[in-house]
């Protein structure tokens, strides 16, 4: 059992902004997906509601110890609230989550715009508990709720022109008050080679730990990719296309030379201003080795056989 801290990392070794403060405050962000009601939530206005059924999933972790809730949703990236890992809890509450649409389109056969309810009634959700590794050097255990991203992109039928899927987050400055700054070019995109959209563990996720996403942490639909860096499991997801050709990222089109497209968690690639070699367990004083892939190699090293992946980082 690891020894507990508030975050146990210093600002100086990962990034000068300003370090968790407050733990509490993300009950301020209210409802987070009141949009999943048809899943049988309970709408609360002073804390996130629980999911329905959800099923146990193979996806998980029971020997690393699970992140506290209070640490997942109080210490994160989510630019579009502030650069502070600590101004998402706080300033969140703005977002409105119902009524919650998402576009699909591109190289598909069935484009259109569907309802979060219309997207998410045909799938069951599942338990997951991946590893969460940020590009800055910080990680996470989290148990995740959702379902495959390969089950809702077989519903829009992409046709052999789809070699990648976009995906972008809404963009709305009165709710979201980061994007009246010019740090990235809103709205945030992040894109996917079909094959990795597509791999099982690709997750569209819905919640952590049995309750609804908070709205800090991307309610209430965001994607997960446990092997590659944080910053690729795009929040707050309101559209998705289908596109021939590889779709230029939000953070590549901010700093090509440190965000590649891949971004696959790899020990041996170094962030310009950052080690990758270690890592740092929110909760935990020690750091540990990064693992290839974060720990996913056998499940998707074999879909960038014959790759340099210190060209396509």
């Amino acid at each position: 059992m690891s020894t507990k801290t508030k975050h146990a990392i210093l600002s100086s070794e990962i990034t000068p902004e300003a370090v968790y403060r407050d733990r509490r405050r993300f009950m301020q962000a209210g409802v987070a997906a009141a949009g999943l009601a048809g899943l049988g939530l309970s709408p609360s206005v002073s804390a996130v509601p629980t999911l329905g059924k959800i099923v146990s999933s193979a996806y998980r972790l029971e020997d690393e110890e699970h992140t506290d809730y209070e640490d997942i949703t109080s210490y994160n990236n989510f630019y579009e609230f502030g650069t502070g890992k600590d101004q998402p809890a706080r300033r969140a509450h703005t977002l409105k989550v119902h009524p919650w649409s998402v576009s699909i389109g591109g190289e598909c056969n069935k484009p259109g715009v569907y309802d979060l309810d219309e997207i998410l009634r045909p799938h069951t959700l599942e338990d997951r508990v991946y590893r969460f590794r940020c590009v800055e050097g910080w990680s996470m255990v989290i148990p995740w709720v959702g379902f495959p991203l390969a089950g809702l992109l077989q519903r829009f039928e992409p046709n052999s022109k789809a070699k990648y899927v976009r995906f972008e987050t809404l963009y709305d400055p009165k709710q979201m008050p980061g994007q009246k700054s010019r740090i990235l070019d809103w709205p945030y995109v992040e894109g996917l080679r079909m094959d990795e959209a597509m791999h099982p563990l690709t997750l569209m996720a819905v919640g952590l730990y049995g309750k609804a996403l908070p709205k800090q942490n991307g309610a209430p639909l965001r994607l997960v990719v446990p092997w590659k860096y944080g910053f690729k499991s795009i929040k707050s997801i309101v559209k998705i296309s289908f596109e021939e050709r590889q779709p230029q990222s939000s953070w590549m089109k901010a700093a090509l030379s440190e965000y590649g497209f891949y971004s696959n968690v790899n020990p041996q690639v170094d962030h310009p201003r950052w080690s990758q070699r270690t890592e740092r367990r929110i909760g935990e004083f020690r750091k540990r080795r990064t693992l290839p892939f974060n720990g996913y190699a056998d499940e998707v090293a074999s879909l960038y056989a014959g790759m340099d992946l210190k060209k396509y980082f």
